[in-house]
C-alpha cells in the first residue's frame, strides 16, 4: 500500500509542529536547552493527545547528530531511523503484551549496555500502568539509579494504577484534551495542504465528535473524504456521524418561542422517524443554549452557529435560557429512567413549555429601550417628555401644589392618604413581605400612576435627597403610602390613583423587590417621569438587559395598576439611589449608636477608671434608626 493515513502522516516531528499542549513543549524545550534532562518522564492522559509522539520527539531530540537539542534536523540517520521505528537504541515496548516480571528483567539486562548508534538508549513503555506488579517492583531499583545513557519515558492512559514508588522517581506530565476549535482548526491546515475541499461546519462536527482526540479527529476526517468521495462536506459528515439535524434544533426553538406545544412533539415524532438519538439531540439542546447564553452575555461564538444563537438570544430572556438548560441536562440525565424513550423526550420538551419562567410567552422579551406591556422589539418605546415639562425642586413643588388641591376631582387628600396608609404600613411591618410580581388583588379597586403632563419632572442628576427634603416634606413613605394601601383606602369602584411624588428611592424600598430585580431598583436613578412611565439610568450593562427591564416593567405596572412605561439608559449614576439612601441612613444609625455608647455612663465608667477603648469595628447601627 502505498496510501498513509492521515495520522501518520501528519504526525508532528518537532515541537515546533506539535499542536497544543504547549505547557509540555515549554518544560522540555527548556530542559533541552540547559541540559537538565531528567532520566524518567511519565507522560499521561486521553487516547491520541501526543504521549507517543512527545516521546518519539524527545528521543529525536538527545540523539539527533547535530547535538542534543529542541530542534532536531530530521534528516540525520538518527532522526530517521527513529521516525522509522529501525533505530537500534529507541526501544518501544508495548505493556498491554509484555507485562511480565521476565520480560522486564530482559529489558533492564539490556540497559546496562552503551548505546550502539546513538548518545542515549531510550525506552518507551505504552500503556505503563498494564504492567504486573513484579514487573513494576523489578524496575524500580534501574528506575531510580538508571545507567547515565539510559532515558525512561513512561505513557499511560490511567496514572491511577501506577504505583506510588514508581510516579515519585519520574517527572510527570499531563497532557490536556484538545479542544473543538483547536481540533478544526488544525485539519483544516491539514486539507488545505492535502488540497481537499471541504465544509468548515463540518469540521467542528468532527471536532466535538473526537472527544479530545487529534488522532481520532484525523481517523474521522480520513473516513469523511472517503464518505464524501473526495470532499467533506457538512450533511455527508453529519450523515455519516449519524448527528442531529441543526434544522431541527432551530424548529424546537421556534417552537419553544412560540409556545407551540403541538409543534414540539411534532419536531420530537420526526426525530424518531429519522431515528436519530434521542441523547444526542438533548445534548445538542444542551450546546446550543450553552451557547445562546454566551450570545447574551456578549461572549463571540463560532461562526457556524452565530446567526441562530443571536435569534434565540432575542428570542428568550436570558433567566429562560438557564431554566431551559437545567431542564435539558435532568432530562438526558433522567431519559434511561423512562419507559419509553421517545415519551421521555417527549416530556422533556413539554417540561420545557410547563416551567417557562413567569411572564414568558411567545412573544421575545423588550430590548432595554422597551416599553409597554409586550411591546415589539423592533420598535422600543421611550417615555416622552411634555413640552411643559418642569425640572427640579420647582416641579416637586408645584406637584405639591397640585396633589394637595384635588379633592374636588373625586381623588383622596394627602391627610386621608396618610390615615389610610397607616394600617396597611403597620399590617406590612407585621406580615413577610410578599413577592412584588403578584398580581394585584381582584378586591382592590384599579390603581393608576397620574401625573399631570405640565408637571412631570426631569430628575437632574445632581439631585440629592437634601434637596428634595425642604421642597416637599410629604414626599416620605409615611406620607405616600403603598399600593396595598392606597388599594384598601380607595372607594370601592372609584379607581382611586396613585399620585407618584418622584422619589424613586422610597418607590424601590416599597416594592421589596430581592435578587436582579432589587439590584435594578436600588441603583438606578429616577432621570424623568410622566403619567405614563418612567425613564431611569442604570451604572451597569447587566442590569440593562431586556428580561430584566421587563420585569421592573412588569412590577411597575402592577404596583400602579396600568401599563407602565421604561426607558432604560446606561451610564454613571450621580443622582440619588435607593441603595445610596440605606447606607446613608446606616451611616446615621452607626453614628447615633457610637454616640449612646460614648454617652453611657457605665461605658465612661469603664473607660476611665480601666483605661479601657472602644474598637471602631465592634460598633453596631441600632436597627430601625433608634438611637
Amino acid at each position: 500500500m502505498t496510501h498513509q493515513v492521515l495520522a501518520r502522516k501528519w504526525r508532528p516531528r518537532d515541537f515546533e509542529t506539535l499542536v497544543g499542549q504547549q505547557h509540555v513543549v515549554r518544560a522540555l524545550t527548556h530542559a533541552l536547552a540547559s541540559g537538565r534532562l531528567h532520566h524518567a518522564y511519565l507522560l499521561t492522559g486521553t487516547r491520541g493527545v501526543g504521549k507517543t509522539t512527545i516521546a518519539r520527539i524527545l528521543a529525536r531530540a538527545v540523539n539527533c547528530e547535530t547535538g542534543v537539542t529542541a530542534r532536531p534536523c530530521g534528516q540525520c540517520s538518527a532522526c530517521g531511523g527513529i521516525d522509522a521505528g529501525r533505530f537500534v537504541d529507541y526501544i518501544e515496548l508495548d505493556a498491554a503484551s509484555n507485562r511480565g516480571v521476565d520480560e522486564m528483567t530482559q529489558l533492564l539486562e539490556n540497559a546496562v549496555y552503551a548505546p550502539s548508534a546513538g548518545r542515549y538508549k531510550v525506552y518507551v513503555i505504552d500503556e505503563v500502568h498494564m504492567l504486573s506488579t513484579h514487573a513494576f517492583n523489578a524496575m524500580l531499583k534501574t528506575l531510580e539509579e538508571p545507567p547515565p545513557h539510559v532515558l525512561f519515558i513512561l505513557a499511560t492512559t490511567d496514572p491511577q494504577k501506577v504505583p506510588v514508588t514508581v510516579l515519585s522517581r519520574c517527572l510527570q506530565f499531563n497532557l490536556k484534551n484538545m479542544t473543538p476549535a483547536a481540533i478544526a482548526s488544525h485539519l483544516a491546515e491539514v486539507l488545505d495542504a492535502e488540497r481537499i475541499a471541504y465544509d468548515a461546519p463540518a469540521l467542528a462536527l468532527i471536532g466535538r465528535s473526537a472527544g479530545g482526540s487529534m488522532r481520532d479527529a484525523l481517523s474521522l476526517l480520513d473516513q469523511a473524504i472517503a464518505y464524501g468521495g473526495g470532499s467533506v462536506a457538512e450533511g455527508a459528515v453529519g450523515e455519516m456521524l449519524g448527528s442531529v439535524d441543526q434544522g431541527r434544533i432551530d424548529a424546537l426553538f421556534d417552537a419553544l418561542a412560540n409556545a407551540d406545544g403541538a409543534a414540539l412533539i411534532g419536531v420530537a415524532d420526526a426525530i424518531a422517524e429519522a431515528g436519530s438519538s434521542f441523547e444526542r439531540v438533548l445534548d445538542e439542546l444542551a450546546l446550543r443554549l450553552h451557547r445562546v447564553a454566551l450570545v447574551q452575555a456578549g461572549v463571540r461564538v463560532d461562526e457556524a452557529s452565530l446567526e441562530a444563537c443571536e435569534r434565540h438570544a432575542r428570542q428568550f430572556a436570558p433567566e429562560d435560557v438557564q431554566v431551559y438548560y437545567q431542564i435539558v441536562i435532568h432530562g438526558a440525565r433522567d431519559l434511561p429512567l423512562a419507559p419509553d424513550p421517545h415519551a421521555g423526550f417527549s416530556m422533556t420538551l413539554l417540561r420545557l413549555l410547563a416551567f417557562r419562567p413567569e411572564g414568558g410567552g411567545s412573544e421575545p422579551p423588550v430590548p432595554a429601550a422597551g416599553g409597554g406591556a409586550r411591546s415589539s422589539p423592533d420598535k422600543p418605546v421611550g417615555v416622552p417628555r411634555s413640552p411643559g415639562t418642569a425640572t427640579g425642586t420647582q416641579a416637586l413643588q408645584a406637584l405639591r401644589a397640585a396633589t394637595s388641591s384635588r379633592p374636588a376631582r373625586g381623588t383622596t387628600t394627602p391627610g386621608a392618604m396618610r390615615e389610610a396608609s397607616a394600617p396597611a404600613e403597620a399590617s406590612d411591618r407585621r406580615q413577610p413581605a410578599a413577592s412584588p410580581e403578584v398580581a394585584p388583588s381582584g378586591a382592590n379597586p384599579p390603581r393608576g400612576l397620574r401625573v399631570d403632563a405640565e408637571l412631570a419632572p426631569a430628575v437632574p442628576n445632581t439631585n440629592s435627597r437634601a434637596e428634595l427634603a425642604p421642597a416637599m416634606p410629604e414626599a416620605s413613605p409615611a406620607s405616600h403610602p403603598s399600593s396595598e394601601g392606597m388599594g384598601s383606602g380607595a372607594a370601592p369602584g372609584g379607581g382611586a390613583p396613585v399620585f407618584f411624588d418622584g422619589d424613586w428611592p422610597a418607590l424601590a424600598r416599597r416594592l421589596a423587590a430581592t435578587g436582579l430585580l432589587g439590584q435594578f431598583l436600588q441603583q438606578s436613578e429616577l432621570l424623568s417621569f410622566d403619567q405614563d412611565g418612567f425613564r431611569v439610568r442604570v451604572p451597569i450593562r447587566p442590569l440593562a438587559e431586556a428580561g430584566t427591564v421587563a420585569r421592573v416593567r412588569d412590577v411597575l405596572s402592577q404596583h400602579f395598576g396600568q401599563p407602565i412605561r421604561l426607558q432604560v439608559e446606561v451610564g454613571a449614576v450621580a443622582g440619588v439611589t435607593a441603595a445610596r439612601v440605606v447606607e446613608q441612613e446606616r451611616g446615621e444609625r452607626l453614628e447615633a449608636a457610637r454616640e449612646s455608647l460614648e454617652s453611657d455612663p457605665f461605658v465612661r465608667s469603664l473607660l476611665s477608671d480601666l483605661g479601657g477603648r472602644i474598637l471602631p469595628d465592634s460598633v453596631l447601627p441600632v436597627p430601625g434608626g433608634a438611637g
